[in-house]
């Protein structure tokens, strides 16, 4: 008799360590709680989309990458951003002279694309870049090795007039298959572009679909939206119904592929900014950072299921917790978006707005999004804050100035302990490091410590030493013209580490 034993070593922690969970058992074992065997790894592979910055020729933008220093990791490692291909359709086009034209134009674009806009090279030191107008693209990028764990990506827009007038800021995104934008709008004084950018090599395929008040709005147009590969679509939102709904929910799902989306929000009146996407749907949401000199909150929201929500709205600010005046509680209907006037409820006090179950027993699972203006008549500016997860172990914000920052800490549980790093300037500066106390129930407004001799921008890094959890976000402004432009950008956990099960078991194969 013959016998070849064939060992099957775990490859799963690698494999995990790029994509998440992965464990090997013996069949008929008896199942462990992962927990018991799970490391602690940093990812090794990371990806960001940027969306095209504005179509303003007035705009001015300033990308910012950054990889916050920290152990592990491989040695080496890339991460870069380039720009997106243009998309070209030439299928119909019958002149040869202008079909070569296109061709032409299509390769140079190619090896423009596989030029880096931002290249990080070390971790703890951001880098910058600027393009102007409107011809400046969509970026694609992947991070690998040492260069992985918790890089992120920040573009911020200047434009000074027109009705894109703002400063615009957004994180880059991780590629997804599903997206809720609580407060989109396809009213006449909006214009709300949705941007879909896909970082593959195949295309995508993605399904718009929009709820208003009354329930989903009709439209014929919102499915099957191709993003071809290493491309950006922009859709406004307008174009998809003939129905004009002043605040809505956009919903974003991929039938293949993955997509980064997040929507430009133009108002006549008060400005522009982008809308990122709600925390995944969940019975409490906690959305951080209203500036104190906020002179109008609107609040969306919105239930996917089946099930109305019934839920406790609160402000958490500088000392207490407490419910806004006669809007203690929100009824939203399913399928159907609610909003509620919360005015100026902040009056002269940083806060933050937690969404909770009315009943603890039905938590009928959310999305939403915080609509704020500063200022009043034609020196008004919006921003948004979406519902976001907590800081957890580590999150990062690039982009923060020598002036204008402001970190909001919030606490909605228990007293919590964070450390916030600056990191040394893109041009410059020793990194600068220090602690907070954020009592349970409140908000913290903080102007960060800014690295000594900074020059250029610098990044902040959140960690929660103790208790918890902590929600947080950093506010930009920047005045111009007498109007206090800013905007808000949230930290959820950077997810720069996952938790991998290391293999319990050797799996032998018999061969008589």
């Amino acid at each position: 008799m013959k016998s070849t034993h064939l060992s099957l070593i775990a490859g799963a922690a690698v494999l995990a360590a790029v994509t998440g969970f992965a464990t090997v058992t013996a069949p008929g074992a008896p199942a462990e709680p992962a927990a018991k065997s799970a490391a602690l790894l940093p990812v090794e592979r990371a990806g960001l989309v940027c969306p095209a910055p504005s179509n303003s020729d007035l705009a001015e933008t300033q990308y910012t990458a950054f990889t916050p220093a920290g152990e592990g990791g491989e040695a080496k490692g890339t991460a870069e951003l380039k720009p997106a291909l243009p998309i070209v359709d030439d299928e119909d086009e019958t002149d040869p002279k202008k079909a070569k034209k296109a061709e032409e134009a299509a390769k140079k674009a190619k090896a423009k694309a596989e030029k880096p806009v931002l290249a990080v090279k070390e971790p703890g030191k951001p880098v910058v870049a600027e393009a102007n107008g409107s011809s400046a693209p969509a970026l694609v990028g992947t991070a690998t090795g040492k260069l992985a764990p918790g890089w992120t990506a920040q573009q911020t827009t200047e434009v000074t007039a027109g009705g894109s007038r703002g400063l615009l800021g957004v994180t880059c995104t991780a590629p997804d298959t599903d997206f809720w934008f609580p407060g989109a709008s396809t009213a006449k004084s909006r214009q709300d572009y949705i941007h879909l950018t896909n970082p593959d090599d195949t295309g995508a395929v993605a399904d718009i679909e929009l709820y208003g008040p009354e329930g989903a709005l009709k439209s014929d147009v919102g499915d099957g939206i191709t993003v071809p590969a290493r491309s950006s679509v922009a859709v406004l939102l307008s174009t998809l119904t003939a129905e004009a709904v002043d605040q809505l929910t956009a919903h974003v799902t991929t039938r293949s592929g993955r997509i980064g989306a997040v929507v430009m929000s133009a108002d006549d009146s008060a400005g522009s900014d982008w809308i990122t996407a709600s925390e995944d749907p969940s019975g409490t949401l906690v959305m951080p950072g209203i500036p104190a000199d906020a002179t109008s909150v609107q609040l969306v929201a919105f239930a996917p299921g089946e099930d109305d929500a019934d839920v406790k709205v609160q402000l958490m600010g500088k000392n207490a917790t407490f419910s806004p005046a006669g809007n203690a509680t929100l009824h939203i209907k399913s399928s159907m978006t609610a909003s509620a006037d919360l005015k100026d409820l902040t009056r002269g006090e940083p806060g933050s707005l937690r969404l909770t179950p009315v009943r603890k027993d039905r938590a009928t699972p959310i999305v939403a999004a915080l609509r704020v203006v500063r200022g009043k008549g034609d020196k008004q500016e919006i921003a948004y804050i979406p519902a976001t997860g907590a800081v957890g172990a580590r999150a990062t914000v690039p982009d923060n100035r020598a002036k204008g920052s402001t970190l909001s800490l919030t606490a909605p549980g228990a007293t919590a302990k964070v450390k916030v790093t600056a990191s040394a300037g893109s041009g410059g500066g020793e990194p600068a490091v220090e602690t907070y106390t954020v009592k349970a129930g409140t908000t913290l407004a903080v102007t960060p410590k800014a690295p000594e001799g900074l020059k250029g921008s610098y990044a902040l890094t959140v960690e929660t030493t103790s208790g918890g959890p902590v929600h947080a976000s950093r506010s930009l402004a920047l005045a111009s013209d007498g109007v206090q432009m800013f905007t808000v950008q949230t930290l959820p956990d950077d997810r720069g580490m996952v938790e991998v099960p290391s293999a319990r078991q050797d799996l032998s194969v018999l061969e008589d």
